[in-house]
């Protein structure tokens, strides 16, 4: 049967994302710091634009002033027609434009066309615009943090980076190095110091390590024991300890002589160290003969241990929370405004607009006219972005206005709907502006996020926060009987006597969640 070609038209929609909403989009969804950097880079590499004081006035648009829509506005179309196009033809618009389908955040939306509009608004009608938005915008979006690294290459960024930080076998080795000691030990210190993981644990055998020697170094497993002795006494004591038990022997025999327990203490770790992690204290009490009151003074000096030594030295990151909203309490009502220096003052500078000569199309007033409109699409979305911001935390704050007063237990049941319904925008615009956004509050720092949780139901019908379960099972454990800590079966007993009905199983995994053990690792004898 013979093929033969044919043509068929078909009818589809096609939604983009313009240049303009996909800068909103990506200011919003910057952290403070990112905001910080992408800010200073635009002063620098736009002329129009100028950070004005917080005292200074301004005849001309700032950052701070309110928007003229929002950017949920931005998103909605004025008629269907807008967001029909052909399947097959290709698309003539920006390289750059997003299809919004792909968007799987911003389900529903559709997005006009509003180039022409931001151009007529900016500079007016009847001036060309000869620019594009990828001359001036990276178009893979990347965080200012990731661009400014691509600047550097991979081995000197790693280096800048990384230079201050202090790692356990760093300390270690700085310690070996003041020592007097052979060129061989050095090197099986180095190759013990090699084996520990951050926590200073000892991850390799003896034997393995003595293997990893050539034989022309005539190593014996003797000086290996040696060199491991003198590592384990320096700071912190109890470091490339091979197992638990060492850790805590190592610290014990180095204790002075005239510690009243430390005999007794050596005993019940050498000897019945499981029985005190199974809290077995009967037994522990007839196989040491000490009396509970002698066990509670034995096991409190084994408690002032480090069974982790090497956990305080390893390198941490020191993460900077700059606050976006701050929260404060002026005649009993709660006021909410933006940080002053997450939110600086952007304006377009007049003197450079003032040059820009209507109908005059040289190679500088074309430089002048792009650079007016992007200092005016920057400062807009800015605008956009701070509007958006304060509107939701505004709105958390109103809800949550118990937990402010209360603390974690007066806390609300919150979903993104209910401030999406509340300020009109759309859930997928309250998750970016909720992203890496704090509030200070007089209580501390948070994550907008943080005042979002899930409901458990009440026997009268109520909902409680998931929140305030949590600083309930809390508050239960801190006051519990030692000697008989409550059970998760317990818990939810307790809780049910306040209407609040929680499962068994849920306790236990908001337990976990906190980090308290379970009822039988919290037993203490006093």
């Amino acid at each position: 049967m013979a093929m033969k070609p044919s043509l068929v038209l078909r009818l589809g929609q096609q939604l983009k994302m313009t240049p303009q909403l996909q800068q909103a989009i990506k200011l919003l969804q910057l952290s403070s710091l990112e905001l910080e950097i992408q800010i200073q880079e635009a002063l620098e590499s736009n002329l129009m634009l100028e950070e004005l004081d917080q005292e200074e006035s301004s005849d001309e648009p700032t950052s701070l002033d309110e928007p003229d829509e929002s950017i949920d506005e931005l998103i909605k179309p004025d008629t269907p027609a807008e967001a029909t196009a052909s399947e097959g033809e290709e698309s003539t618009e920006d390289d750059n434009a997003v299809e919004f389908l792909a968007d799987p955040e911003i389900d529903g939306d559709v997005v006009p066309d509003a180039h022409q509009e931001m151009v007529s608004e900016s500079i007016g009608e009847e001036l060309p615009v000869d620019s594009v938005w990828e001359d001036v915008w990276d178009e893979s979006f990347m965080s200012p943090a990731v661009a400014a690294a691509a600047e550097y290459d991979d081995e000197n960024f790693v280096d800048t980076r990384n230079s201050a930080d202090l790692t356990l076998q760093d300390h270690l080795l700085d310690q070996i190095n003041l020592l007097h000691i052979s060129d061989k030990d050095r090197l099986i210190a180095l190759a013990i110091i090699d084996s520990l993981d951050n926590e200073g644990v000892l991850t390799e055998t003896l034997e393995d390590i003595l293997s990893g020697f050539t034989i022309d170094l005539e190593i014996e497993m003797d000086e290996v024991v040696a060199v491991l002795h003198l590592i384990q006494h320096l700071d912190p004591v109890g470091v490339a300890a091979r197992d638990l038990r060492e850790c805590l022997l190592i610290q014990l025999n180095q204790l002075p002589d005239d510690e009243r327990w430390k005999k007794d203490a050596i005993k019940l770790v050498s000897d019945y160290l499981g029985y005190l992690g199974n809290r077995d204290f009967s037994q522990l009490i007839r196989k040491t003969r000490l009396k509970e009151q002698q066990l509670s003074e034995v096991i409190k000096l084994i408690q002032s241990l480090n069974p982790r030594p090497g956990a305080e030295i390893a390198a941490t990151k020191v993460e900077i929370i700059e606050p976006d909203v701050i929260v404060t309490k002026q005649k009993n009502r709660w006021q909410v405004e933006l940080n002053a220096k997450t939110a600086p003052r952007i304006r377009v500078n007049p003197e450079y607009s003032a040059m820009v000569k209507r109908a005059d199309y040289s190679d500088e007033n074309t430089y002048l006219r792009n650079n007016l409109q992007e200092a005016r699409w920057f400062i807009k979305s800015l605008q956009q972005r701070n509007d958006t911001l304060l509107k939701v935390a505004t709105k958390i704050v109103e809800y949550q206005r118990g937990f402010l007063e209360y603390g974690e237990e007066a806390m609300k049941p919150l979903v993104l709907h209910d401030i999406a319904e509340a300020v009109d925008l759309h859930e997928s615009t309250i998750s970016r502006v909720t992203t890496q956004k704090y509030m200070v509050t007089p209580s501390g720092i948070y994550e907008l996020k943080y005042f979002f949780s899930s409901h458990v139901g009440t026997m009268g019908g109520g909902e409680v926060s998931s929140t305030a379960i949590r600083a309930l099972i809390k508050r239960l454990v801190s006051q519990e009987n030692p000697k008989k800590p409550l059970s998760d079966s317990k818990i939810a007993s307790l809780l049910g006597n306040q209407d609040i009905k929680v499962a068994r199983r849920t306790i236990a995994k908001y337990r976990e969640s906190l980090m308290i053990p379970p009822s039988n690792e919290r037993k203490r004898l006093t």
